[in-house]
């Protein structure tokens, strides 16, 4: 049972008081809401599966779950006048989460099948597949799988019932005497929460549910991976085995997404990051701090000075702020009390050895205090607003080192970070350029993308009036650009609502990449005030933007998108030049300092080696260009051209791949 569905426990009690009152009502029908707003005659007592054989036989077949009054349920769940009624089938949003924890408890009873004593943490569906976190007296290895998949196939082929129970605390916690793990959650439920085991077989476990009716439901399933994991995420606590695995309907979208992730296997940036020469991690440095070889700096410089470049055009004015501040900044801004366990603190000596006077410093997790304390150094009047900075400002931030992931998560990063100080009438303006921006930079690089407004969450500052006012801003803002949006009901920010840019990349996957928030909070704490034309004082609105977000992290998923062969702009080497003999090096140099006067980035490969070999190199470097100079070029003044994915391109003039050079050139 995830943590998620545990604390979700209590509201569904709440609905299951509700439905057990539903079969005890007197009377003999009922009418529930479909989601079309129809209304259906039922007879007192059905479940949710009535609901479907009502509707066809057709729905009836394929029902595997409900969701009643928006609360996922099973299909034996019983229904109640009023209810609104949904029903779950593997083409709906929920059928796949619910397969996928459905076959996370089938690998779970396989695994106490064929291992015995198993201790069992949280097994939740996830994004792409399933986990389970288990303790075991013998450790696992991929080797493994086999069997435990063989057993699993046993299971569905029995085609067992998930059969829900509801006990009390006292059986739960009797049921899972030997389950430290679970009882540790059982503990945690409110008082009032209504305690679900489900059963397949031998196997029983605590978990909310739903599941699908039977283990003959489930589709087609592949474990895919061990991770070590510590319990509840805590490095404090015990270093669990989390099994990773995935599940769908048809075997033929299981194998589609295996191909895909053997594609992402092979486009992944730690393993190119290092085989380009583009980044490396030293354990010494300490975990998650990435170090840029040459080639990583020239692409980051590139696509800083890409965008400063762009961002002054916009009216954008550039700033440079403090690694780190006195605490004091850190209090003012709220992130003292709110998200200290994810800073760096320590203690510098302002007095003398004989007389030590200790002042608590951090490193910044963000750049906002410093462009907020820039604009209050300065007096304001509305003439001035909007006012843009920007900064390229290397942050760090305490992640635990289970989540650090190469340059898409790491604790020391480059946030291309902008802060808007603008008017309450601005705002959308101001919104609808940032819009533009994005639009620009995620073009440029081929992705699709998609926006997401999230909205008030239930723990706020700010009146209801800046609220309405901000996120009616947000979605107008979209209108205007005509790009789409989902709503995501209460996930802002406590301090203000959001649009957050999902791009989708060369094989799929979705990127969460660029921000727009406005923040009601720091210009409240920090008092910033402009002079109205009224020659009254008021507080600016505040917008935050990045549209990289982290760079290290935009990089990473550029060169995953790209499967290491960034674009010629962007490529840290744009042409491999390759003298065919020793006779041509001087004439190979003569050509790349022509080059690199047009602005691009070469290199020359000199050494005494077989042309075959030069040009594998370049090949497995994903260098746009190589050209080839030998006696005849150089005689007719002339290369021969090969790209990467082209191949041959036969003889250019020199000026031809110069001219090509300027072009891409900033």
């Amino acid at each position: 049972m995830s943590q998620r569905r545990a604390q979700g426990a209590l509201a569904a009690n709440r609905s299951c008081r509700r439905f057990v009152r539903a079969r005890h009502r007197k009377g003999t029908d009922m009418n529930i809401v479909l989601p079309d707003g129809s209304k259906k005659e039922l007879a007192d007592g059905s479940t949710v599966a009535d609901v479907a054989a009502s509707i066809g036989a057709g729905l009836a077949k394929a029902a595997l779950a409900g969701i009643v009054n928006d609360q996922p349920v099973d299909l034996s769940a019983p229904v109640a006048e009023g209810d609104s009624v949904a029903i779950v089938t593997a083409k709906s949003d929920e059928g796949l989460e619910l397969l996928r924890h459905s076959t996370a408890h089938v690998m779970a009873a396989a695994l106490v099948d064929l291992y015995g004593d198993v201790q069992f943490g949280v097994g939740p569906a996830i994004e792409d597949g399933f986990y389970y976190d288990v303790k075991l007296d013998r450790a696992l290895s991929p080797d493994d799988f086999a069997a435990i998949e063989a057993r699993m196939a046993e299971i569905v082929k029995a085609d067992e019932a998930f059969e829900r129970r509801v006990v009390t605390r006292a059986e739960a916690e009797e049921i899972f005497a030997s389950q430290p793990f679970k009882l540790e959650l059982i503990a945690e439920l409110p008082e009032d929460a209504v305690i679900t085991t489900y059963t397949i077989g031998k196997f029983t476990d605590l978990c909310r549910g739903p599941h699908l009716p039977s283990t003959g439901k489930l589709g087609a399933f592949k474990l895919t991976k061990l991770a070590g994991a510590y319990w509840r995420g805590d490095a404090e606590r015990e270093m669990l085995t989390r099994i990773y695995g995935t599940a769908f309907f048809k075997q033929k979208e299981l194998d589609e997404h295996l191909r895909n992730l053997e594609e992402a296997e092979k486009r992944d940036h730690r393993k190119l990051g290092r085989e380009l020469g583009i980044y490396t991690m030293d354990p010494l440095a300490g975990v998650g701090l990435p170090m840029y070889l040459p080639k990583g700096a020239r692409v980051i410089r590139t696509m800083q000075e890409w965008l400063r470049r762009d961002l002054y055009e916009r009216g954008y004015e550039e700033v440079i702020t403090p690694h780190v501040y006195n605490a004091d900044v850190w209090k003012t801004s709220g992130h003292y009390g709110f998200y200290k366990e994810n800073m760096y603190f320590f203690n510098i000596n302002e007095g003398t050895d004989e007389d030590p006077r200790l002042t608590e410093y951090a490193v910044k997790p963000m750049n906002c205090p410093g462009h907020v304390m820039l604009y209050k150094s300065e007096l304001h009047s509305y003439r001035d607003l909007p006012l843009r900075y920007f900064e390229f400002g290397t942050v760090y931030r305490h992640e635990m080192s289970g989540v650090v992931h190469g340059l898409l998560r790491a604790r020391g990063f480059t946030q291309d970070d902008a802060h808007v100080f603008c008017t309450r009438d601005q705002v959308v303006d101001e919104v609808v350029a940032i819009l533009d921006l994005v639009d620009h930079i995620m073009s440029t690089f081929g992705f699709q993308y998609e926006a997401e407004i999230s909205t008030r969450p239930e723990k706020s500052i700010g009146t209801d009036d800046m609220w309405e006012h901000a996120t009616n801003a947000l979605k107008e803002a979209c209108a205007r650009h005509e790009l789409a949006y989902d709503i995501n009901e209460g996930d802002g920010a406590f301090y203000g609502p959001k649009i957050d840019i999902k791009v989708k990349d060369a094989i799929g996957r979705t990127w969460q990449c660029s921000t727009v928030q406005v923040d009601f909070n720091m210009p409240e704490r920090f008092e910033l005030t402009y002079r109205t034309e009224d020659n009254t004082e008021e507080r600016p609105w505040m917008l935050h933007r990045a549209i990289f977000g982290s760079i290290e992290r935009f990089l990473g998923i550029l060169i995953e998108h790209y499967a290491g062969a960034l674009p010629l702009w962007l490529a840290p080497v744009q042409v491999a030049v390759l003298p065919l003999a020793d006779r041509h090096n001087e004439a190979a140099a003569e050509l790349a300092k022509q080059l690199k006067a047009a602005g691009g980035r070469i290199e020359v490969y000199d050494q005494n080696e077989p042309m075959r070999v030069k040009i594998a190199k370049a090949q497995s470097q994903k260098i746009p260009y190589m050209v080839v100079l030998g006696d005849k070029e150089i005689e007719n003044g002339t290369v021969s051209v090969r790209e990467r994915h082209e191949g041959d391109l036969g003889a250019w003039p020199v000026e031809q791949l110069v001219e090509k050079l300027r072009e891409a050139a900033l």
